[in-house]
């Protein structure tokens, strides 16, 4: 009973927080219109000008690119959730804030594949099957990565470890809501999120009527569900389930 408490409690918290963040920073739901075009666009200027023995280059060029992409949406995220505003120069001044730090994520990470590369052909088939474990893990264990990168300062590797220790703690309280976001935004735009750092919905070849709507609906949604993950990671990350039930008590 304690624990169902505490569960409405952080959400209650949570929701009124989101709200009033979401009220004030409405404007957010455009720039991942922003991000959605940027994105390919500037992935496509990339692979026309590293081209031949310049080719080498292109994926270093590229990650520190998505890196700037994903510091520039967190900087946003990070400004509203500590100080309820944010202005569209941020968008530009956060490409460089966080993208070290985002970079140095990506270079475990390619780290990581690659010694999981080494056993792919001693495995055979079986590795595709343990790739697919491998990735719903990280996607599970590394979910509050984002949040861990914007609300706290830590390196990458402990930006990492952090979330780990994060989600120890916390795994039911933060993966259920934001299993019933996933829902609802599958529902809304028939879009999965499949990376750990999104920025925006991506944009969908059905420019219809309804096509554009389902679109801006969704990233409506997506806007609203980073604003209250920001906040619930927040509230979780500075508090335990006892001082919680202390706090209540006032």
């Amino acid at each position: 009973m304690d624990i169902l408490r505490d569960i409405i409690y952080v959400n209650k918290q949570t929701a009124q927080k989101s709200s009033r963040s979401f009220l004030n920073n409405w404007p957010i739901i455009f720039v991942g219109i922003i991000y959605g075009v940027l994105n390919p666009l500037l992935y496509s200027i990339i692979g026309n000008i590293f081209v031949g023995p310049l080719y080498i280059l292109s994926g270093m060029v590229m990650a520190i690119i998505s890196s700037g992409l994903i510091s520039s949406f967190l900087y946003l995220l990070y400004n509203i959730i500590n100080y309820d505003r944010f202005r569209f120069n941020d968008f530009k001044y956060g490409f460089t804030y966080f993208l070290w730090k985002v970079y140095g994520i990506f270079f475990v990470g390619y780290i990581a594949r690659l010694l999981l590369d080494m056993f792919h052909g001693t495995l055979g088939n079986i590795s595709l099957i343990l790739n697919l474990i491998w990735y719903i893990v990280l996607l599970i264990l590394m979910n509050p990565l984002p949040e861990t990168v914007y609300l706290k300062s830590y390196s990458s590797w402990d930006s990492i470890l952090n979330s780990l220790e994060f989600m120890q703690e916390n795994w039911f309280d933060w993966l259920l809501p934001n299993i019933i976001f996933s829902i609802l935004l599958y529902i809304i735009s028939g879009k999965i999120l499949t990376g750990i750092f999104n920025t925006h919905i991506a944009l969908s070849m059905n420019m219809t009527a309804m096509g554009i709507i389902k679109y801006l609906l969704g990233q409506f949604m997506f806007s609203i569900m980073m604003i209250y993950r920001g906040h619930l990671y927040k509230l979780l990350s500075s508090s335990t389930r006892r001082k919680r039930m202390f706090m209540r008590k006032f």
